[in-house]
């Protein structure tokens, strides 16, 4: 067994990446914003995870990627966000190599976490094929890169309005233990001199997966119609970023009336489109009802920092996939892989990147440990890889049989808080 210490190591790129972009600007801050479709035509099947992805015969709404920059004299930062089940470094990496005016440690790519989408994992299928369209792939890259260098494009003077609090009403819950599951939205607008909102940045922790990957649809789910009533609202681009949602918080489509198991309180689901819309537009009328009192930030600050983090993989199934998929994921012959973890300062807010879909005591954690008024998590950013859990919560309840399985292993969640609040300690103050 590989020493822990190991494993705990900052890798010397990861040293490199934080002399190079922990930086900050007292420049003017600019906003630029922009988006592309990546709706496969014709539909590919979508995929919920590892397994077989299920054919699609119609769609809801568009597949997008939705970029935003912001720049502070000699700091530019790109949020992406993908309609998409995750996006993993490999092929965020071919978006970078495409975007020569931002440093590529400086560009953060997450994705919403549809489970309506086509796979971009290229999971292996046992039969010594994958599950995924490489031609697919490559396009949602290309397109990404576009969306990017078009919102560079399109940087022009902005201020922001930063806010968080509870989003009220039946937008999600924990279906593992209801009540367990972060209320706080996060939302950053960004606002033209003349008044013209230029994007508007929601981070909520939720699953959108309503629809499944099981009824035969290719849709962005929820997101669609909160994308769509933002953009009508505010104006703008809306982007969403996930936070920390795994096990397993997710849309509260349920049923409450129909019970499928009201000892264990589990109930049947809505899965209708309906849904999306009544959940997604709820969404972006609590985000704009936070908004109404946040004060005007005209100064902002912006801050990159980046980090490179080694985690060991200890799950058979997850190994399997970094070593047969098509895409060649990097990784070390002890059976460890590398991500970056950011963290960005804007304002009085501050971001930290989580590379997978961490549970939501690693998420109260972490938010209560970081330094803003405001503290956002921006999950399966950078990396998509699985479940982290903390080591006590490691396989100790059926309940986390699946999570535990599908994450890299017992230790994941222990280095990313270590390491995360590290870069949290070594980064400015956020300020406005």
């Amino acid at each position: 067994m590989i020493p822990r210490r190991r494993f705990l190591m900052i890798t010397l790129s990861g040293l490199l990446a934080v002399g190079l972009t922990s930086n900050s600007a007292r420049a003017g801050l600019e906003v630029g914003a922009a988006a592309r479709r990546i709706t496969p035509d014709p539909l590919l099947p979508v995929s919920g995870g590892m397994g077989i992805p299920n054919p699609a015969k119609e769609k809801r709404g568009e597949l997008q990627a939705r970029a935003i920059v912001f720049r502070k004299g000699d700091v530019s930062v790109a949020v992406v966000s993908l309609d998409l089940l995750g996006f993993p470094s490999v092929l965020g990496d071919r978006v970078r190599a495409k975007v020569a005016r931002i440093p590529a440690a400086n560009i953060l790519i997450g994705s919403t976490h549809t489970h309506s989408a086509p796979d971009c994992y290229a999971f292996p299928d046992g039969k010594g094929g994958h599950t995924g369209d490489l031609a697919y792939m490559d396009l949602v890259a290309a397109r990404a890169a576009e969306a990017i260098n078009e919102a560079i494009g399109r940087l022009e003077p902005a201020s922001i309005k930063v806010a968080t609090g509870e989003a009220k009403g039946r937008i999600a819950y924990n279906y593992y233990a209801p009540d367990l599951y972060d209320r706080r939205m996060s939302v950053i607008q960004a606002v033209s001199p003349q008044g013209k909102t230029i994007a508007t940045l929601v981070n909520y922790a939720i699953h959108p997966e309503v629809l499944g990957n099981d009824i035969g649809v290719c849709s962005p789910d929820l997101i669609g119609p909160l994308y769509e009533y933002l953009d009508e609202k505010a104006g703008g681009l809306t982007v969403f970023m996930n936070g920390a949602q795994g096990g397993m918080v997710t849309a509260d489509n349920r049923q409450l009336d129909r019970p499928s198991d009201a000892t264990r309180g589990y109930w049947n689901d809505a899965r209708a489109w309906e849904e999306c819309i009544r959940i997604g537009h709820l969404m972006g009328s609590e985000a704009l009802r936070l908004l109404t009192d946040a004060p005007v930030q005209k100064d902002p600050t912006l801050y990159c920092g980046a980090l490179d983090v080694r985690f060991p993989v200890e799950s058979a199934g997850m190994w399997a996939v970094v070593t047969l998929s098509p895409l060649k994921y990097p990784h070390g012959e002890d059976h460890t892989v590398t991500t970056r973890i950011n963290l960005v300062n804007l304002g009085d807010a501050q971001i930290l990147t989580i590379p997978g879909e961490a549970l939501p005591n690693i998420g109260f954690y972490l938010k209560r440990k970081m330094k803003g008024t405001h503290n956002l998590l921006f999950g399966l950013t950078n990396d998509a890889f699985g479940y982290i859990l903390t080591k006590v919560d490691f396989g100790s309840f059926p309940r986390y049989e699946y999570v535990s399985r599908t994450s890299l292993g017992e230790m994941t969640g222990e280095i990313l808080i270590e390491q995360s609040l590290g870069l949290v300690e070594k980064s400015p103050r956020p300020d406005h």
